[in-house]
């Protein structure tokens, strides 16, 4: 069985997880569909992050950690790259947003405003719903799926999910 064939995903079985796991976020300009055909995982990628959140993932191939810190675009891992992965870095970087799940503190009546102050986009903002709770709202035009959110929610209730569409999603 060649690489090409391996199905990574598959591997939640031979590992005792009962549920796959989310999908893991590729380096941002590059393909997510074909990154682990086309990865020669030589890490170079991770070694070239300033912000120290491209490491070794799910059969070694790179992956962001956005508990590490945000992604500032700065194009670093691709120029690193010795492998046809990654495409123009003038392009969008990947087809990414936040979103906060329901162990929100303000979901739950609790203030908290940590996600919107970390956001430079200004992408993060709460609505006052029913009963004078907060909802936090994610504007999907202006994030740009940086992560800046992630690792400041002290309940980690922000992700970064991938959505279809531009080859940059998985």
């Amino acid at each position: 069985m060649t690489c090409d064939t391996v199905d990574i995903r598959r591997r939640n079985l031979l590992r005792g997880r009962a549920r796959p796991s989310r999908p893991s976020i590729r380096p941002p300009w590059s393909d997510q569909n074909s990154f682990t055909s086309l990865c020669i995982r030589c890490g170079k990628c991770g070694e070239a992050c300033p912000e120290g959140i491209v490491g070794a993932g799910d059969g070694g191939f790179p992956e962001i950690d956005f508990l590490k810190g945000e992604c500032t675009f700065c194009g670093d891992c691709a120029a690193a790259c010795p492998a046809p992965v990654f495409g123009d870095t003038a392009g969008n970087p990947w087809n990414a947003v936040a979103a906060a799940g329901a162990s929100c503190l303000s979901a739950q009546g609790i203030t908290c405003r940590s996600c919107q102050d970390s956001c430079d986009q200004s992408a993060i903002r709460f609505a006052l719903a029913p009963g004078g709770i907060a909802r936090v709202l994610v504007d999907g035009q202006a994030c740009t799926g940086c992560g800046a959110c992630v690792s400041t929610c002290p309940v980690g209730a922000i992700t970064i999910q991938l959505h279809a569409g531009d080859g940059h999603a998985a």
